[in-house]
């Protein structure tokens, strides 16, 4: 089983305003520090759409980030990181067949690229404590993102497909490597 570790959208404009957001990019960057010790791919995957266009200040990843060269960034226009990119071929490049995935925003990209990941045959570990949104609200009741980081790692505890293994990790305990 090869590993790689998959940062989602944690960009300046992205992760502006949300749940923790300096912890979750200080632990997502101790991540990738990491991933690169043990020797495991990281790759980046970042978004893009009017008012958050490729190359612009608020479409960097946030301050205490940084890709090296040699890792792959992958474009994408839509909350599933597979969809209309190539991220699946990235992946089999890597020889990737589990990730671990961090990022923002918890209750689109994040939770939208694992659970398709999930029913594409990649066994998945969320890192529950490096990734995050915002605060909203459906329907006139009002939504933290705190609770919203809690239940996408409690949904993505629990979540079984036919021959996967799935679970929730800290980024400071999940295993790297292989």
């Amino acid at each position: 089983m090869t590993t790689a570790v998959l940062l989602i959208d944690l960009q300046a404009d992205v992760v502006r305003g949300c749940f923790d957001a300096d912890g979750v990019v200080a632990r997502s960057a101790a991540l990738a520090d990491r991933a690169r010790a043990a020797g495991t791919p990281v790759v980046w995957v970042q978004h893009h759409e009017p008012g958050l266009e490729r190359d612009t200040p608020g479409w960097a990843l946030a301050d205490g980030l940084a890709r090296r060269p040699d890792e792959p960034l992958v474009h994408k226009a839509y909350r599933d990181s597979f969809a209309e990119t190539d991220l699946g071929d990235v992946l089999t490049g890597l020889g990737a067949t589990r990730l671990v995935v961090a990022g923002a925003q918890s209750d689109f990209c994040v939770r939208t690229t694992t659970q398709r990941a999930a029913a594409l045959g990649y066994d998945v570990t969320l890192v529950g404590d490096a990734h995050t949104t915002t605060d909203t609200e459906w329907d006139g009741v009002p939504i933290t993102g705190e609770q919203i980081v809690a239940h996408t790692n409690m949904y993505f505890s629990g979540l079984r497909y036919p021959g996967g293994t799935f679970g929730v990790a800290r980024h400071d305990e999940v295993p790297l490597g292989g």
